[in-house]
């Protein structure tokens, strides 16, 4: 296995319901689902007495009660989950510098370079895993492959507290057997296409003619062509590898579908404030913002308005997200609202020359060292208070530094 690459990939069992039962004796051995704050919530995730009964992410509160009239719900708390991550990434980091933040419970690491270190692959797993059993109480599952496509079917294949090699020599045999749906990259629409086609494993994935797949799905065919196969030549890039991010946004499930344009505006503002307090945070401002409605009924769509200068400032986001919003003609009510800016510009932390300007900049500077001191929104706009909003939840493309580390309450 030391003529190629080493991959790892290690997946935290059941994470936030796992870190709620550490921080609750009284909930350990207990179904338990996290949930979000808001009225309208479901399931973000269970512990493994819950699922025995059923309940699965994605599931509404009344539907995973009727799966489970023991089940026991607790409300997300996102900044205790973000610093456990953050804490068991620096362990990983003590075995290579090679590791790549998937998701904030999950992680690839490149060890090929490690071993004269700590030993075989496995012994790398297992010490890891120690330690995070050892300091948090959380087990995991690894994977350990040649890239990074099999370690993560590798990781999914034991669980909980797994541990799964899948060797260079076995790649063909284990992926005969393996459904196309188990991949990592094949979605539902991609699932169903492929199943059309008589496509159920990921061996016939990998002996179906490539061209058939190009015509049906473009350049993504090959793709899919060498994933059947178990090919996979993306390497695991650091955090300061990775490129620049390209958008800066926030959305939020609304606890009630809502018409009245006076509470859109009042959600608008305060997503606004939080893109643009985070751009601020990290030095950058965009020139484009973005407004993304989706209706009751599930239907989504956005639009967007281009600026002459990037912006950070929150008022000048959500005015442009205003704008947006009365050339539309909204036809149903409103679910979900999200605002985002693009075209991003680094290393703006230089003062506007104008006076007027200056004094925005000036403001948006104290605000933000009040809030970063005190909790989000404690100092406000005034049409906000006593009216915060907006669900805070960790995107999935949470990241322990930079503009994606999203701090939520």
């Amino acid at each position: 296995m030391a003529e190629h690459r080493i991959i790892l990939h290690i997946d935290m069992n059941a994470f936030f319901a796992s870190v709620e039962q550490q921080s609750n004796p009284a909930l350990r051995g207990k179904p338990v689902a996290v949930i979000g704050a808001a009225k309208r919530t479901i399931i973000t995730t269970c512990s493994y007495e819950a699922r025995a009964y059923g309940v699965k992410t994605g599931m509404n509160t009344w539907e995973a009660r009727q799966k489970c009239r023991e089940l026991i719900f607790v409300v997300g708390n996102n900044r205790k989950y973000s610093y456990t991550s953050k804490q068991i990434i620096g362990i990983m980091r003590e075995y290579t510098p090679l590791v790549e933040v998937f998701s904030i419970d999950e992680a690839f690491l490149d060890v090929t370079g490690c071993l004269s270190l700590f030993g075989s692959p496995e012994n790398i797993a297992c010490l890891i895993k120690e330690r995070i059993r050892e300091r948090f109480g959380l087990t995991c599952s690894v994977g350990i492959a040649p890239n990074k496509l099999l370690a993560k079917l590798a990781s999914d294949m034991q669980k909980p507290d797994g541990l799964t090699v899948i060797a260079p020599e076995e790649v063909a045999r284990v992926m005969e057997r393996v459904p196309i749906k188990d991949l990592c990259g094949i979605g539902a629409k991609t699932h169903q296409q492929l199943t059309k086609f008589g496509i159920k494993t990921c061996g016939e994935l990998g002996r179906f003619p490539m061209e058939v797949l190009r015509k049906a799905f473009g350049v993504t065919g090959e793709k899919l062509h060498y994933m059947g196969l178990g090919v996979d030549d993306a390497p695991v890039v650091a955090e300061e590898d990775a490129e620049e991010v390209k958008s800066v946004g926030h959305s939020t499930t609304l606890d009630t579908d809502i018409t009245e344009r006076a509470e859109i505006l009042l959600y608008l503002l305060q997503l606004s404030e939080m893109v643009g307090r985070r751009a601020r945070k990290h030095g950058v401002a965009g020139k484009t913002v973005t407004l993304t409605v989706r209706y009751a009924d599930f239907t989504t769509f956005s639009r967007q308005a281009s600026r002459a200068e990037p912006t950070s400032n929150s008022d000048e986001i959500y005015r442009d997200a205003v704008q947006i919003l009365d050339q539309l003609d909204l036809t149903q009510p409103v679910r979900l609202l999200g605002v985002r800016i693009t075209n991003l510009t680094y290393h703006t932390e230089q003062l506007p020359l104008f006076d007027t300007e200056r004094k925005k900049a000036l403001v948006a500077s104290a605000m933000d060292r009040v809030n970063n001191r005190y909790g989000d929104f404690s100092v406000t706009f005034g049409t906000l208070l006593g009216k915060e909003c907006g669900a805070k939840v960790i995107s999935p493309a949470w990241k322990p530094e930079g503009v994606r580390n999203v701090d939520a309450d």
